[in-house]
Parts: structure tokens; sequence; C-alpha cells
């Protein structure tokens, strides 16, 4: 007898979850033991740099909890021309990554409101900031957590790769 389909589809869309949801998962979590690590960003125009950052994240802990900004709050960081897919289709690829546990849209210029909510033991940025700079580093540490940053991969970028598709549109337009 075959065993039942699932809808990988639904089990992707189950992983973005909303703040209110976080209380009842978060509580599962800790009293598993599980190790939550926690980092965030825009994941615009998901590439190489991005699976290699999120799947090292990943290996710190048990489960990786990703806030995504809005696309409200990527406007405000980097300007109306982005961001290029809107918040749901980022949030969508993102979770259909087998490693990331759950996906959050905050709306907020930072995720500090969420690290406070979250108190990941781990809290993972890109090897460009500096651990003073990363937001929420002093709730993490104050909860006895650790920052810990990673290197990106060069020559991968969202914004090389919006730069290589502008230079190929002005030399070669798609008319």
């Amino acid at each position: 007898m075959n065993a039942p389909h699932r809808d990988m589809l639904e089990i992707i869309k189950s992983k973005i979850i909303s703040k209110d949801n976080l209380p009842r998962i978060l509580s599962y979590w800790k009293f598993k033991e599980q190790k939550i690590v926690f980092t965030n960003g825009c994941f615009d125009i998901i590439h190489r740099g991005h699976v290699e950052y999120l799947a090292k994240a990943a290996s710190l802990g048990d489960i990786l909890i990703v806030g995504l900004n809005s696309d409200n709050s990527i406007r405000l960081i980097k300007g109306n021309g982005r961001p290029i897919q809107d918040e749901y289709s980022r949030a969508l690829v993102l979770a259909s990554f087998y490693f990331i546990t759950n996906i959050i849209i905050f709306d907020e210029e930072t995720p500090y409101e969420l690290i406070k909510i979250i108190k990941p033991h781990i809290l993972v940025k890109g090897s460009d900031y500096s651990i003073n700079d990363i937001v929420g580093a002093d709730l993490v540490h104050n909860n006895g957590g650790e920052i810990i940053t990673i290197d990106f991969v060069k020559g991968y970028s969202t914004s090389d790769i919006i730069s290589k598709f502008s230079e190929v549109n002005i030399i070669n337009p798609l008319h």
C-alpha cells in the first residue's frame, strides 16, 4: 500500500510564520533543548552566496530562524528600486530550503524586537559586520548567547547580480 502523498507546497508555506506564533513554537523548542540560530536579511535574489551562508548558519544549531525584511523595510534601507521580488515570494524561496526551520517577515528597519522575542542561542551575520555593529548582539550576549560572523562567497551578492543585469540590458536590450 502506498503512503499518502504530502502536499510539499503546503509544508513549505507552513514554515513562514508570524510573530504571534513564536511564543508557542519557542516554548516547544526550548522544552526539547534545541539550539536556536537566528539570522536576518533581505534575500532579494537568492544566489550561491546566500545558500552557503544560510547552510553554514544552519549547521551551528538545531533550529534556524530567518528574519526576512518586509518590502517596506527594504525600501527604507535600500531605496525605492528594491526589493526586486515581493516579501512573500522571497519567504517562499527561503522556506523551500530544508535546513531553514522558519521564516518570519518583519517590518521594522532592524530585527531588534524579533531578536528580543526569540532569544537565540546564536546570532549570525556576515563578516562584513563588526560584532559591535550587529543589531541584537547586546540581547544575545545578555542571554548567554554567542555572535558568529560568516564570510561571504566572493563575487556573489545581490548588488553584483543587479549590476550584471543592468550591464547586459544596456549592451543588449531585450526589446
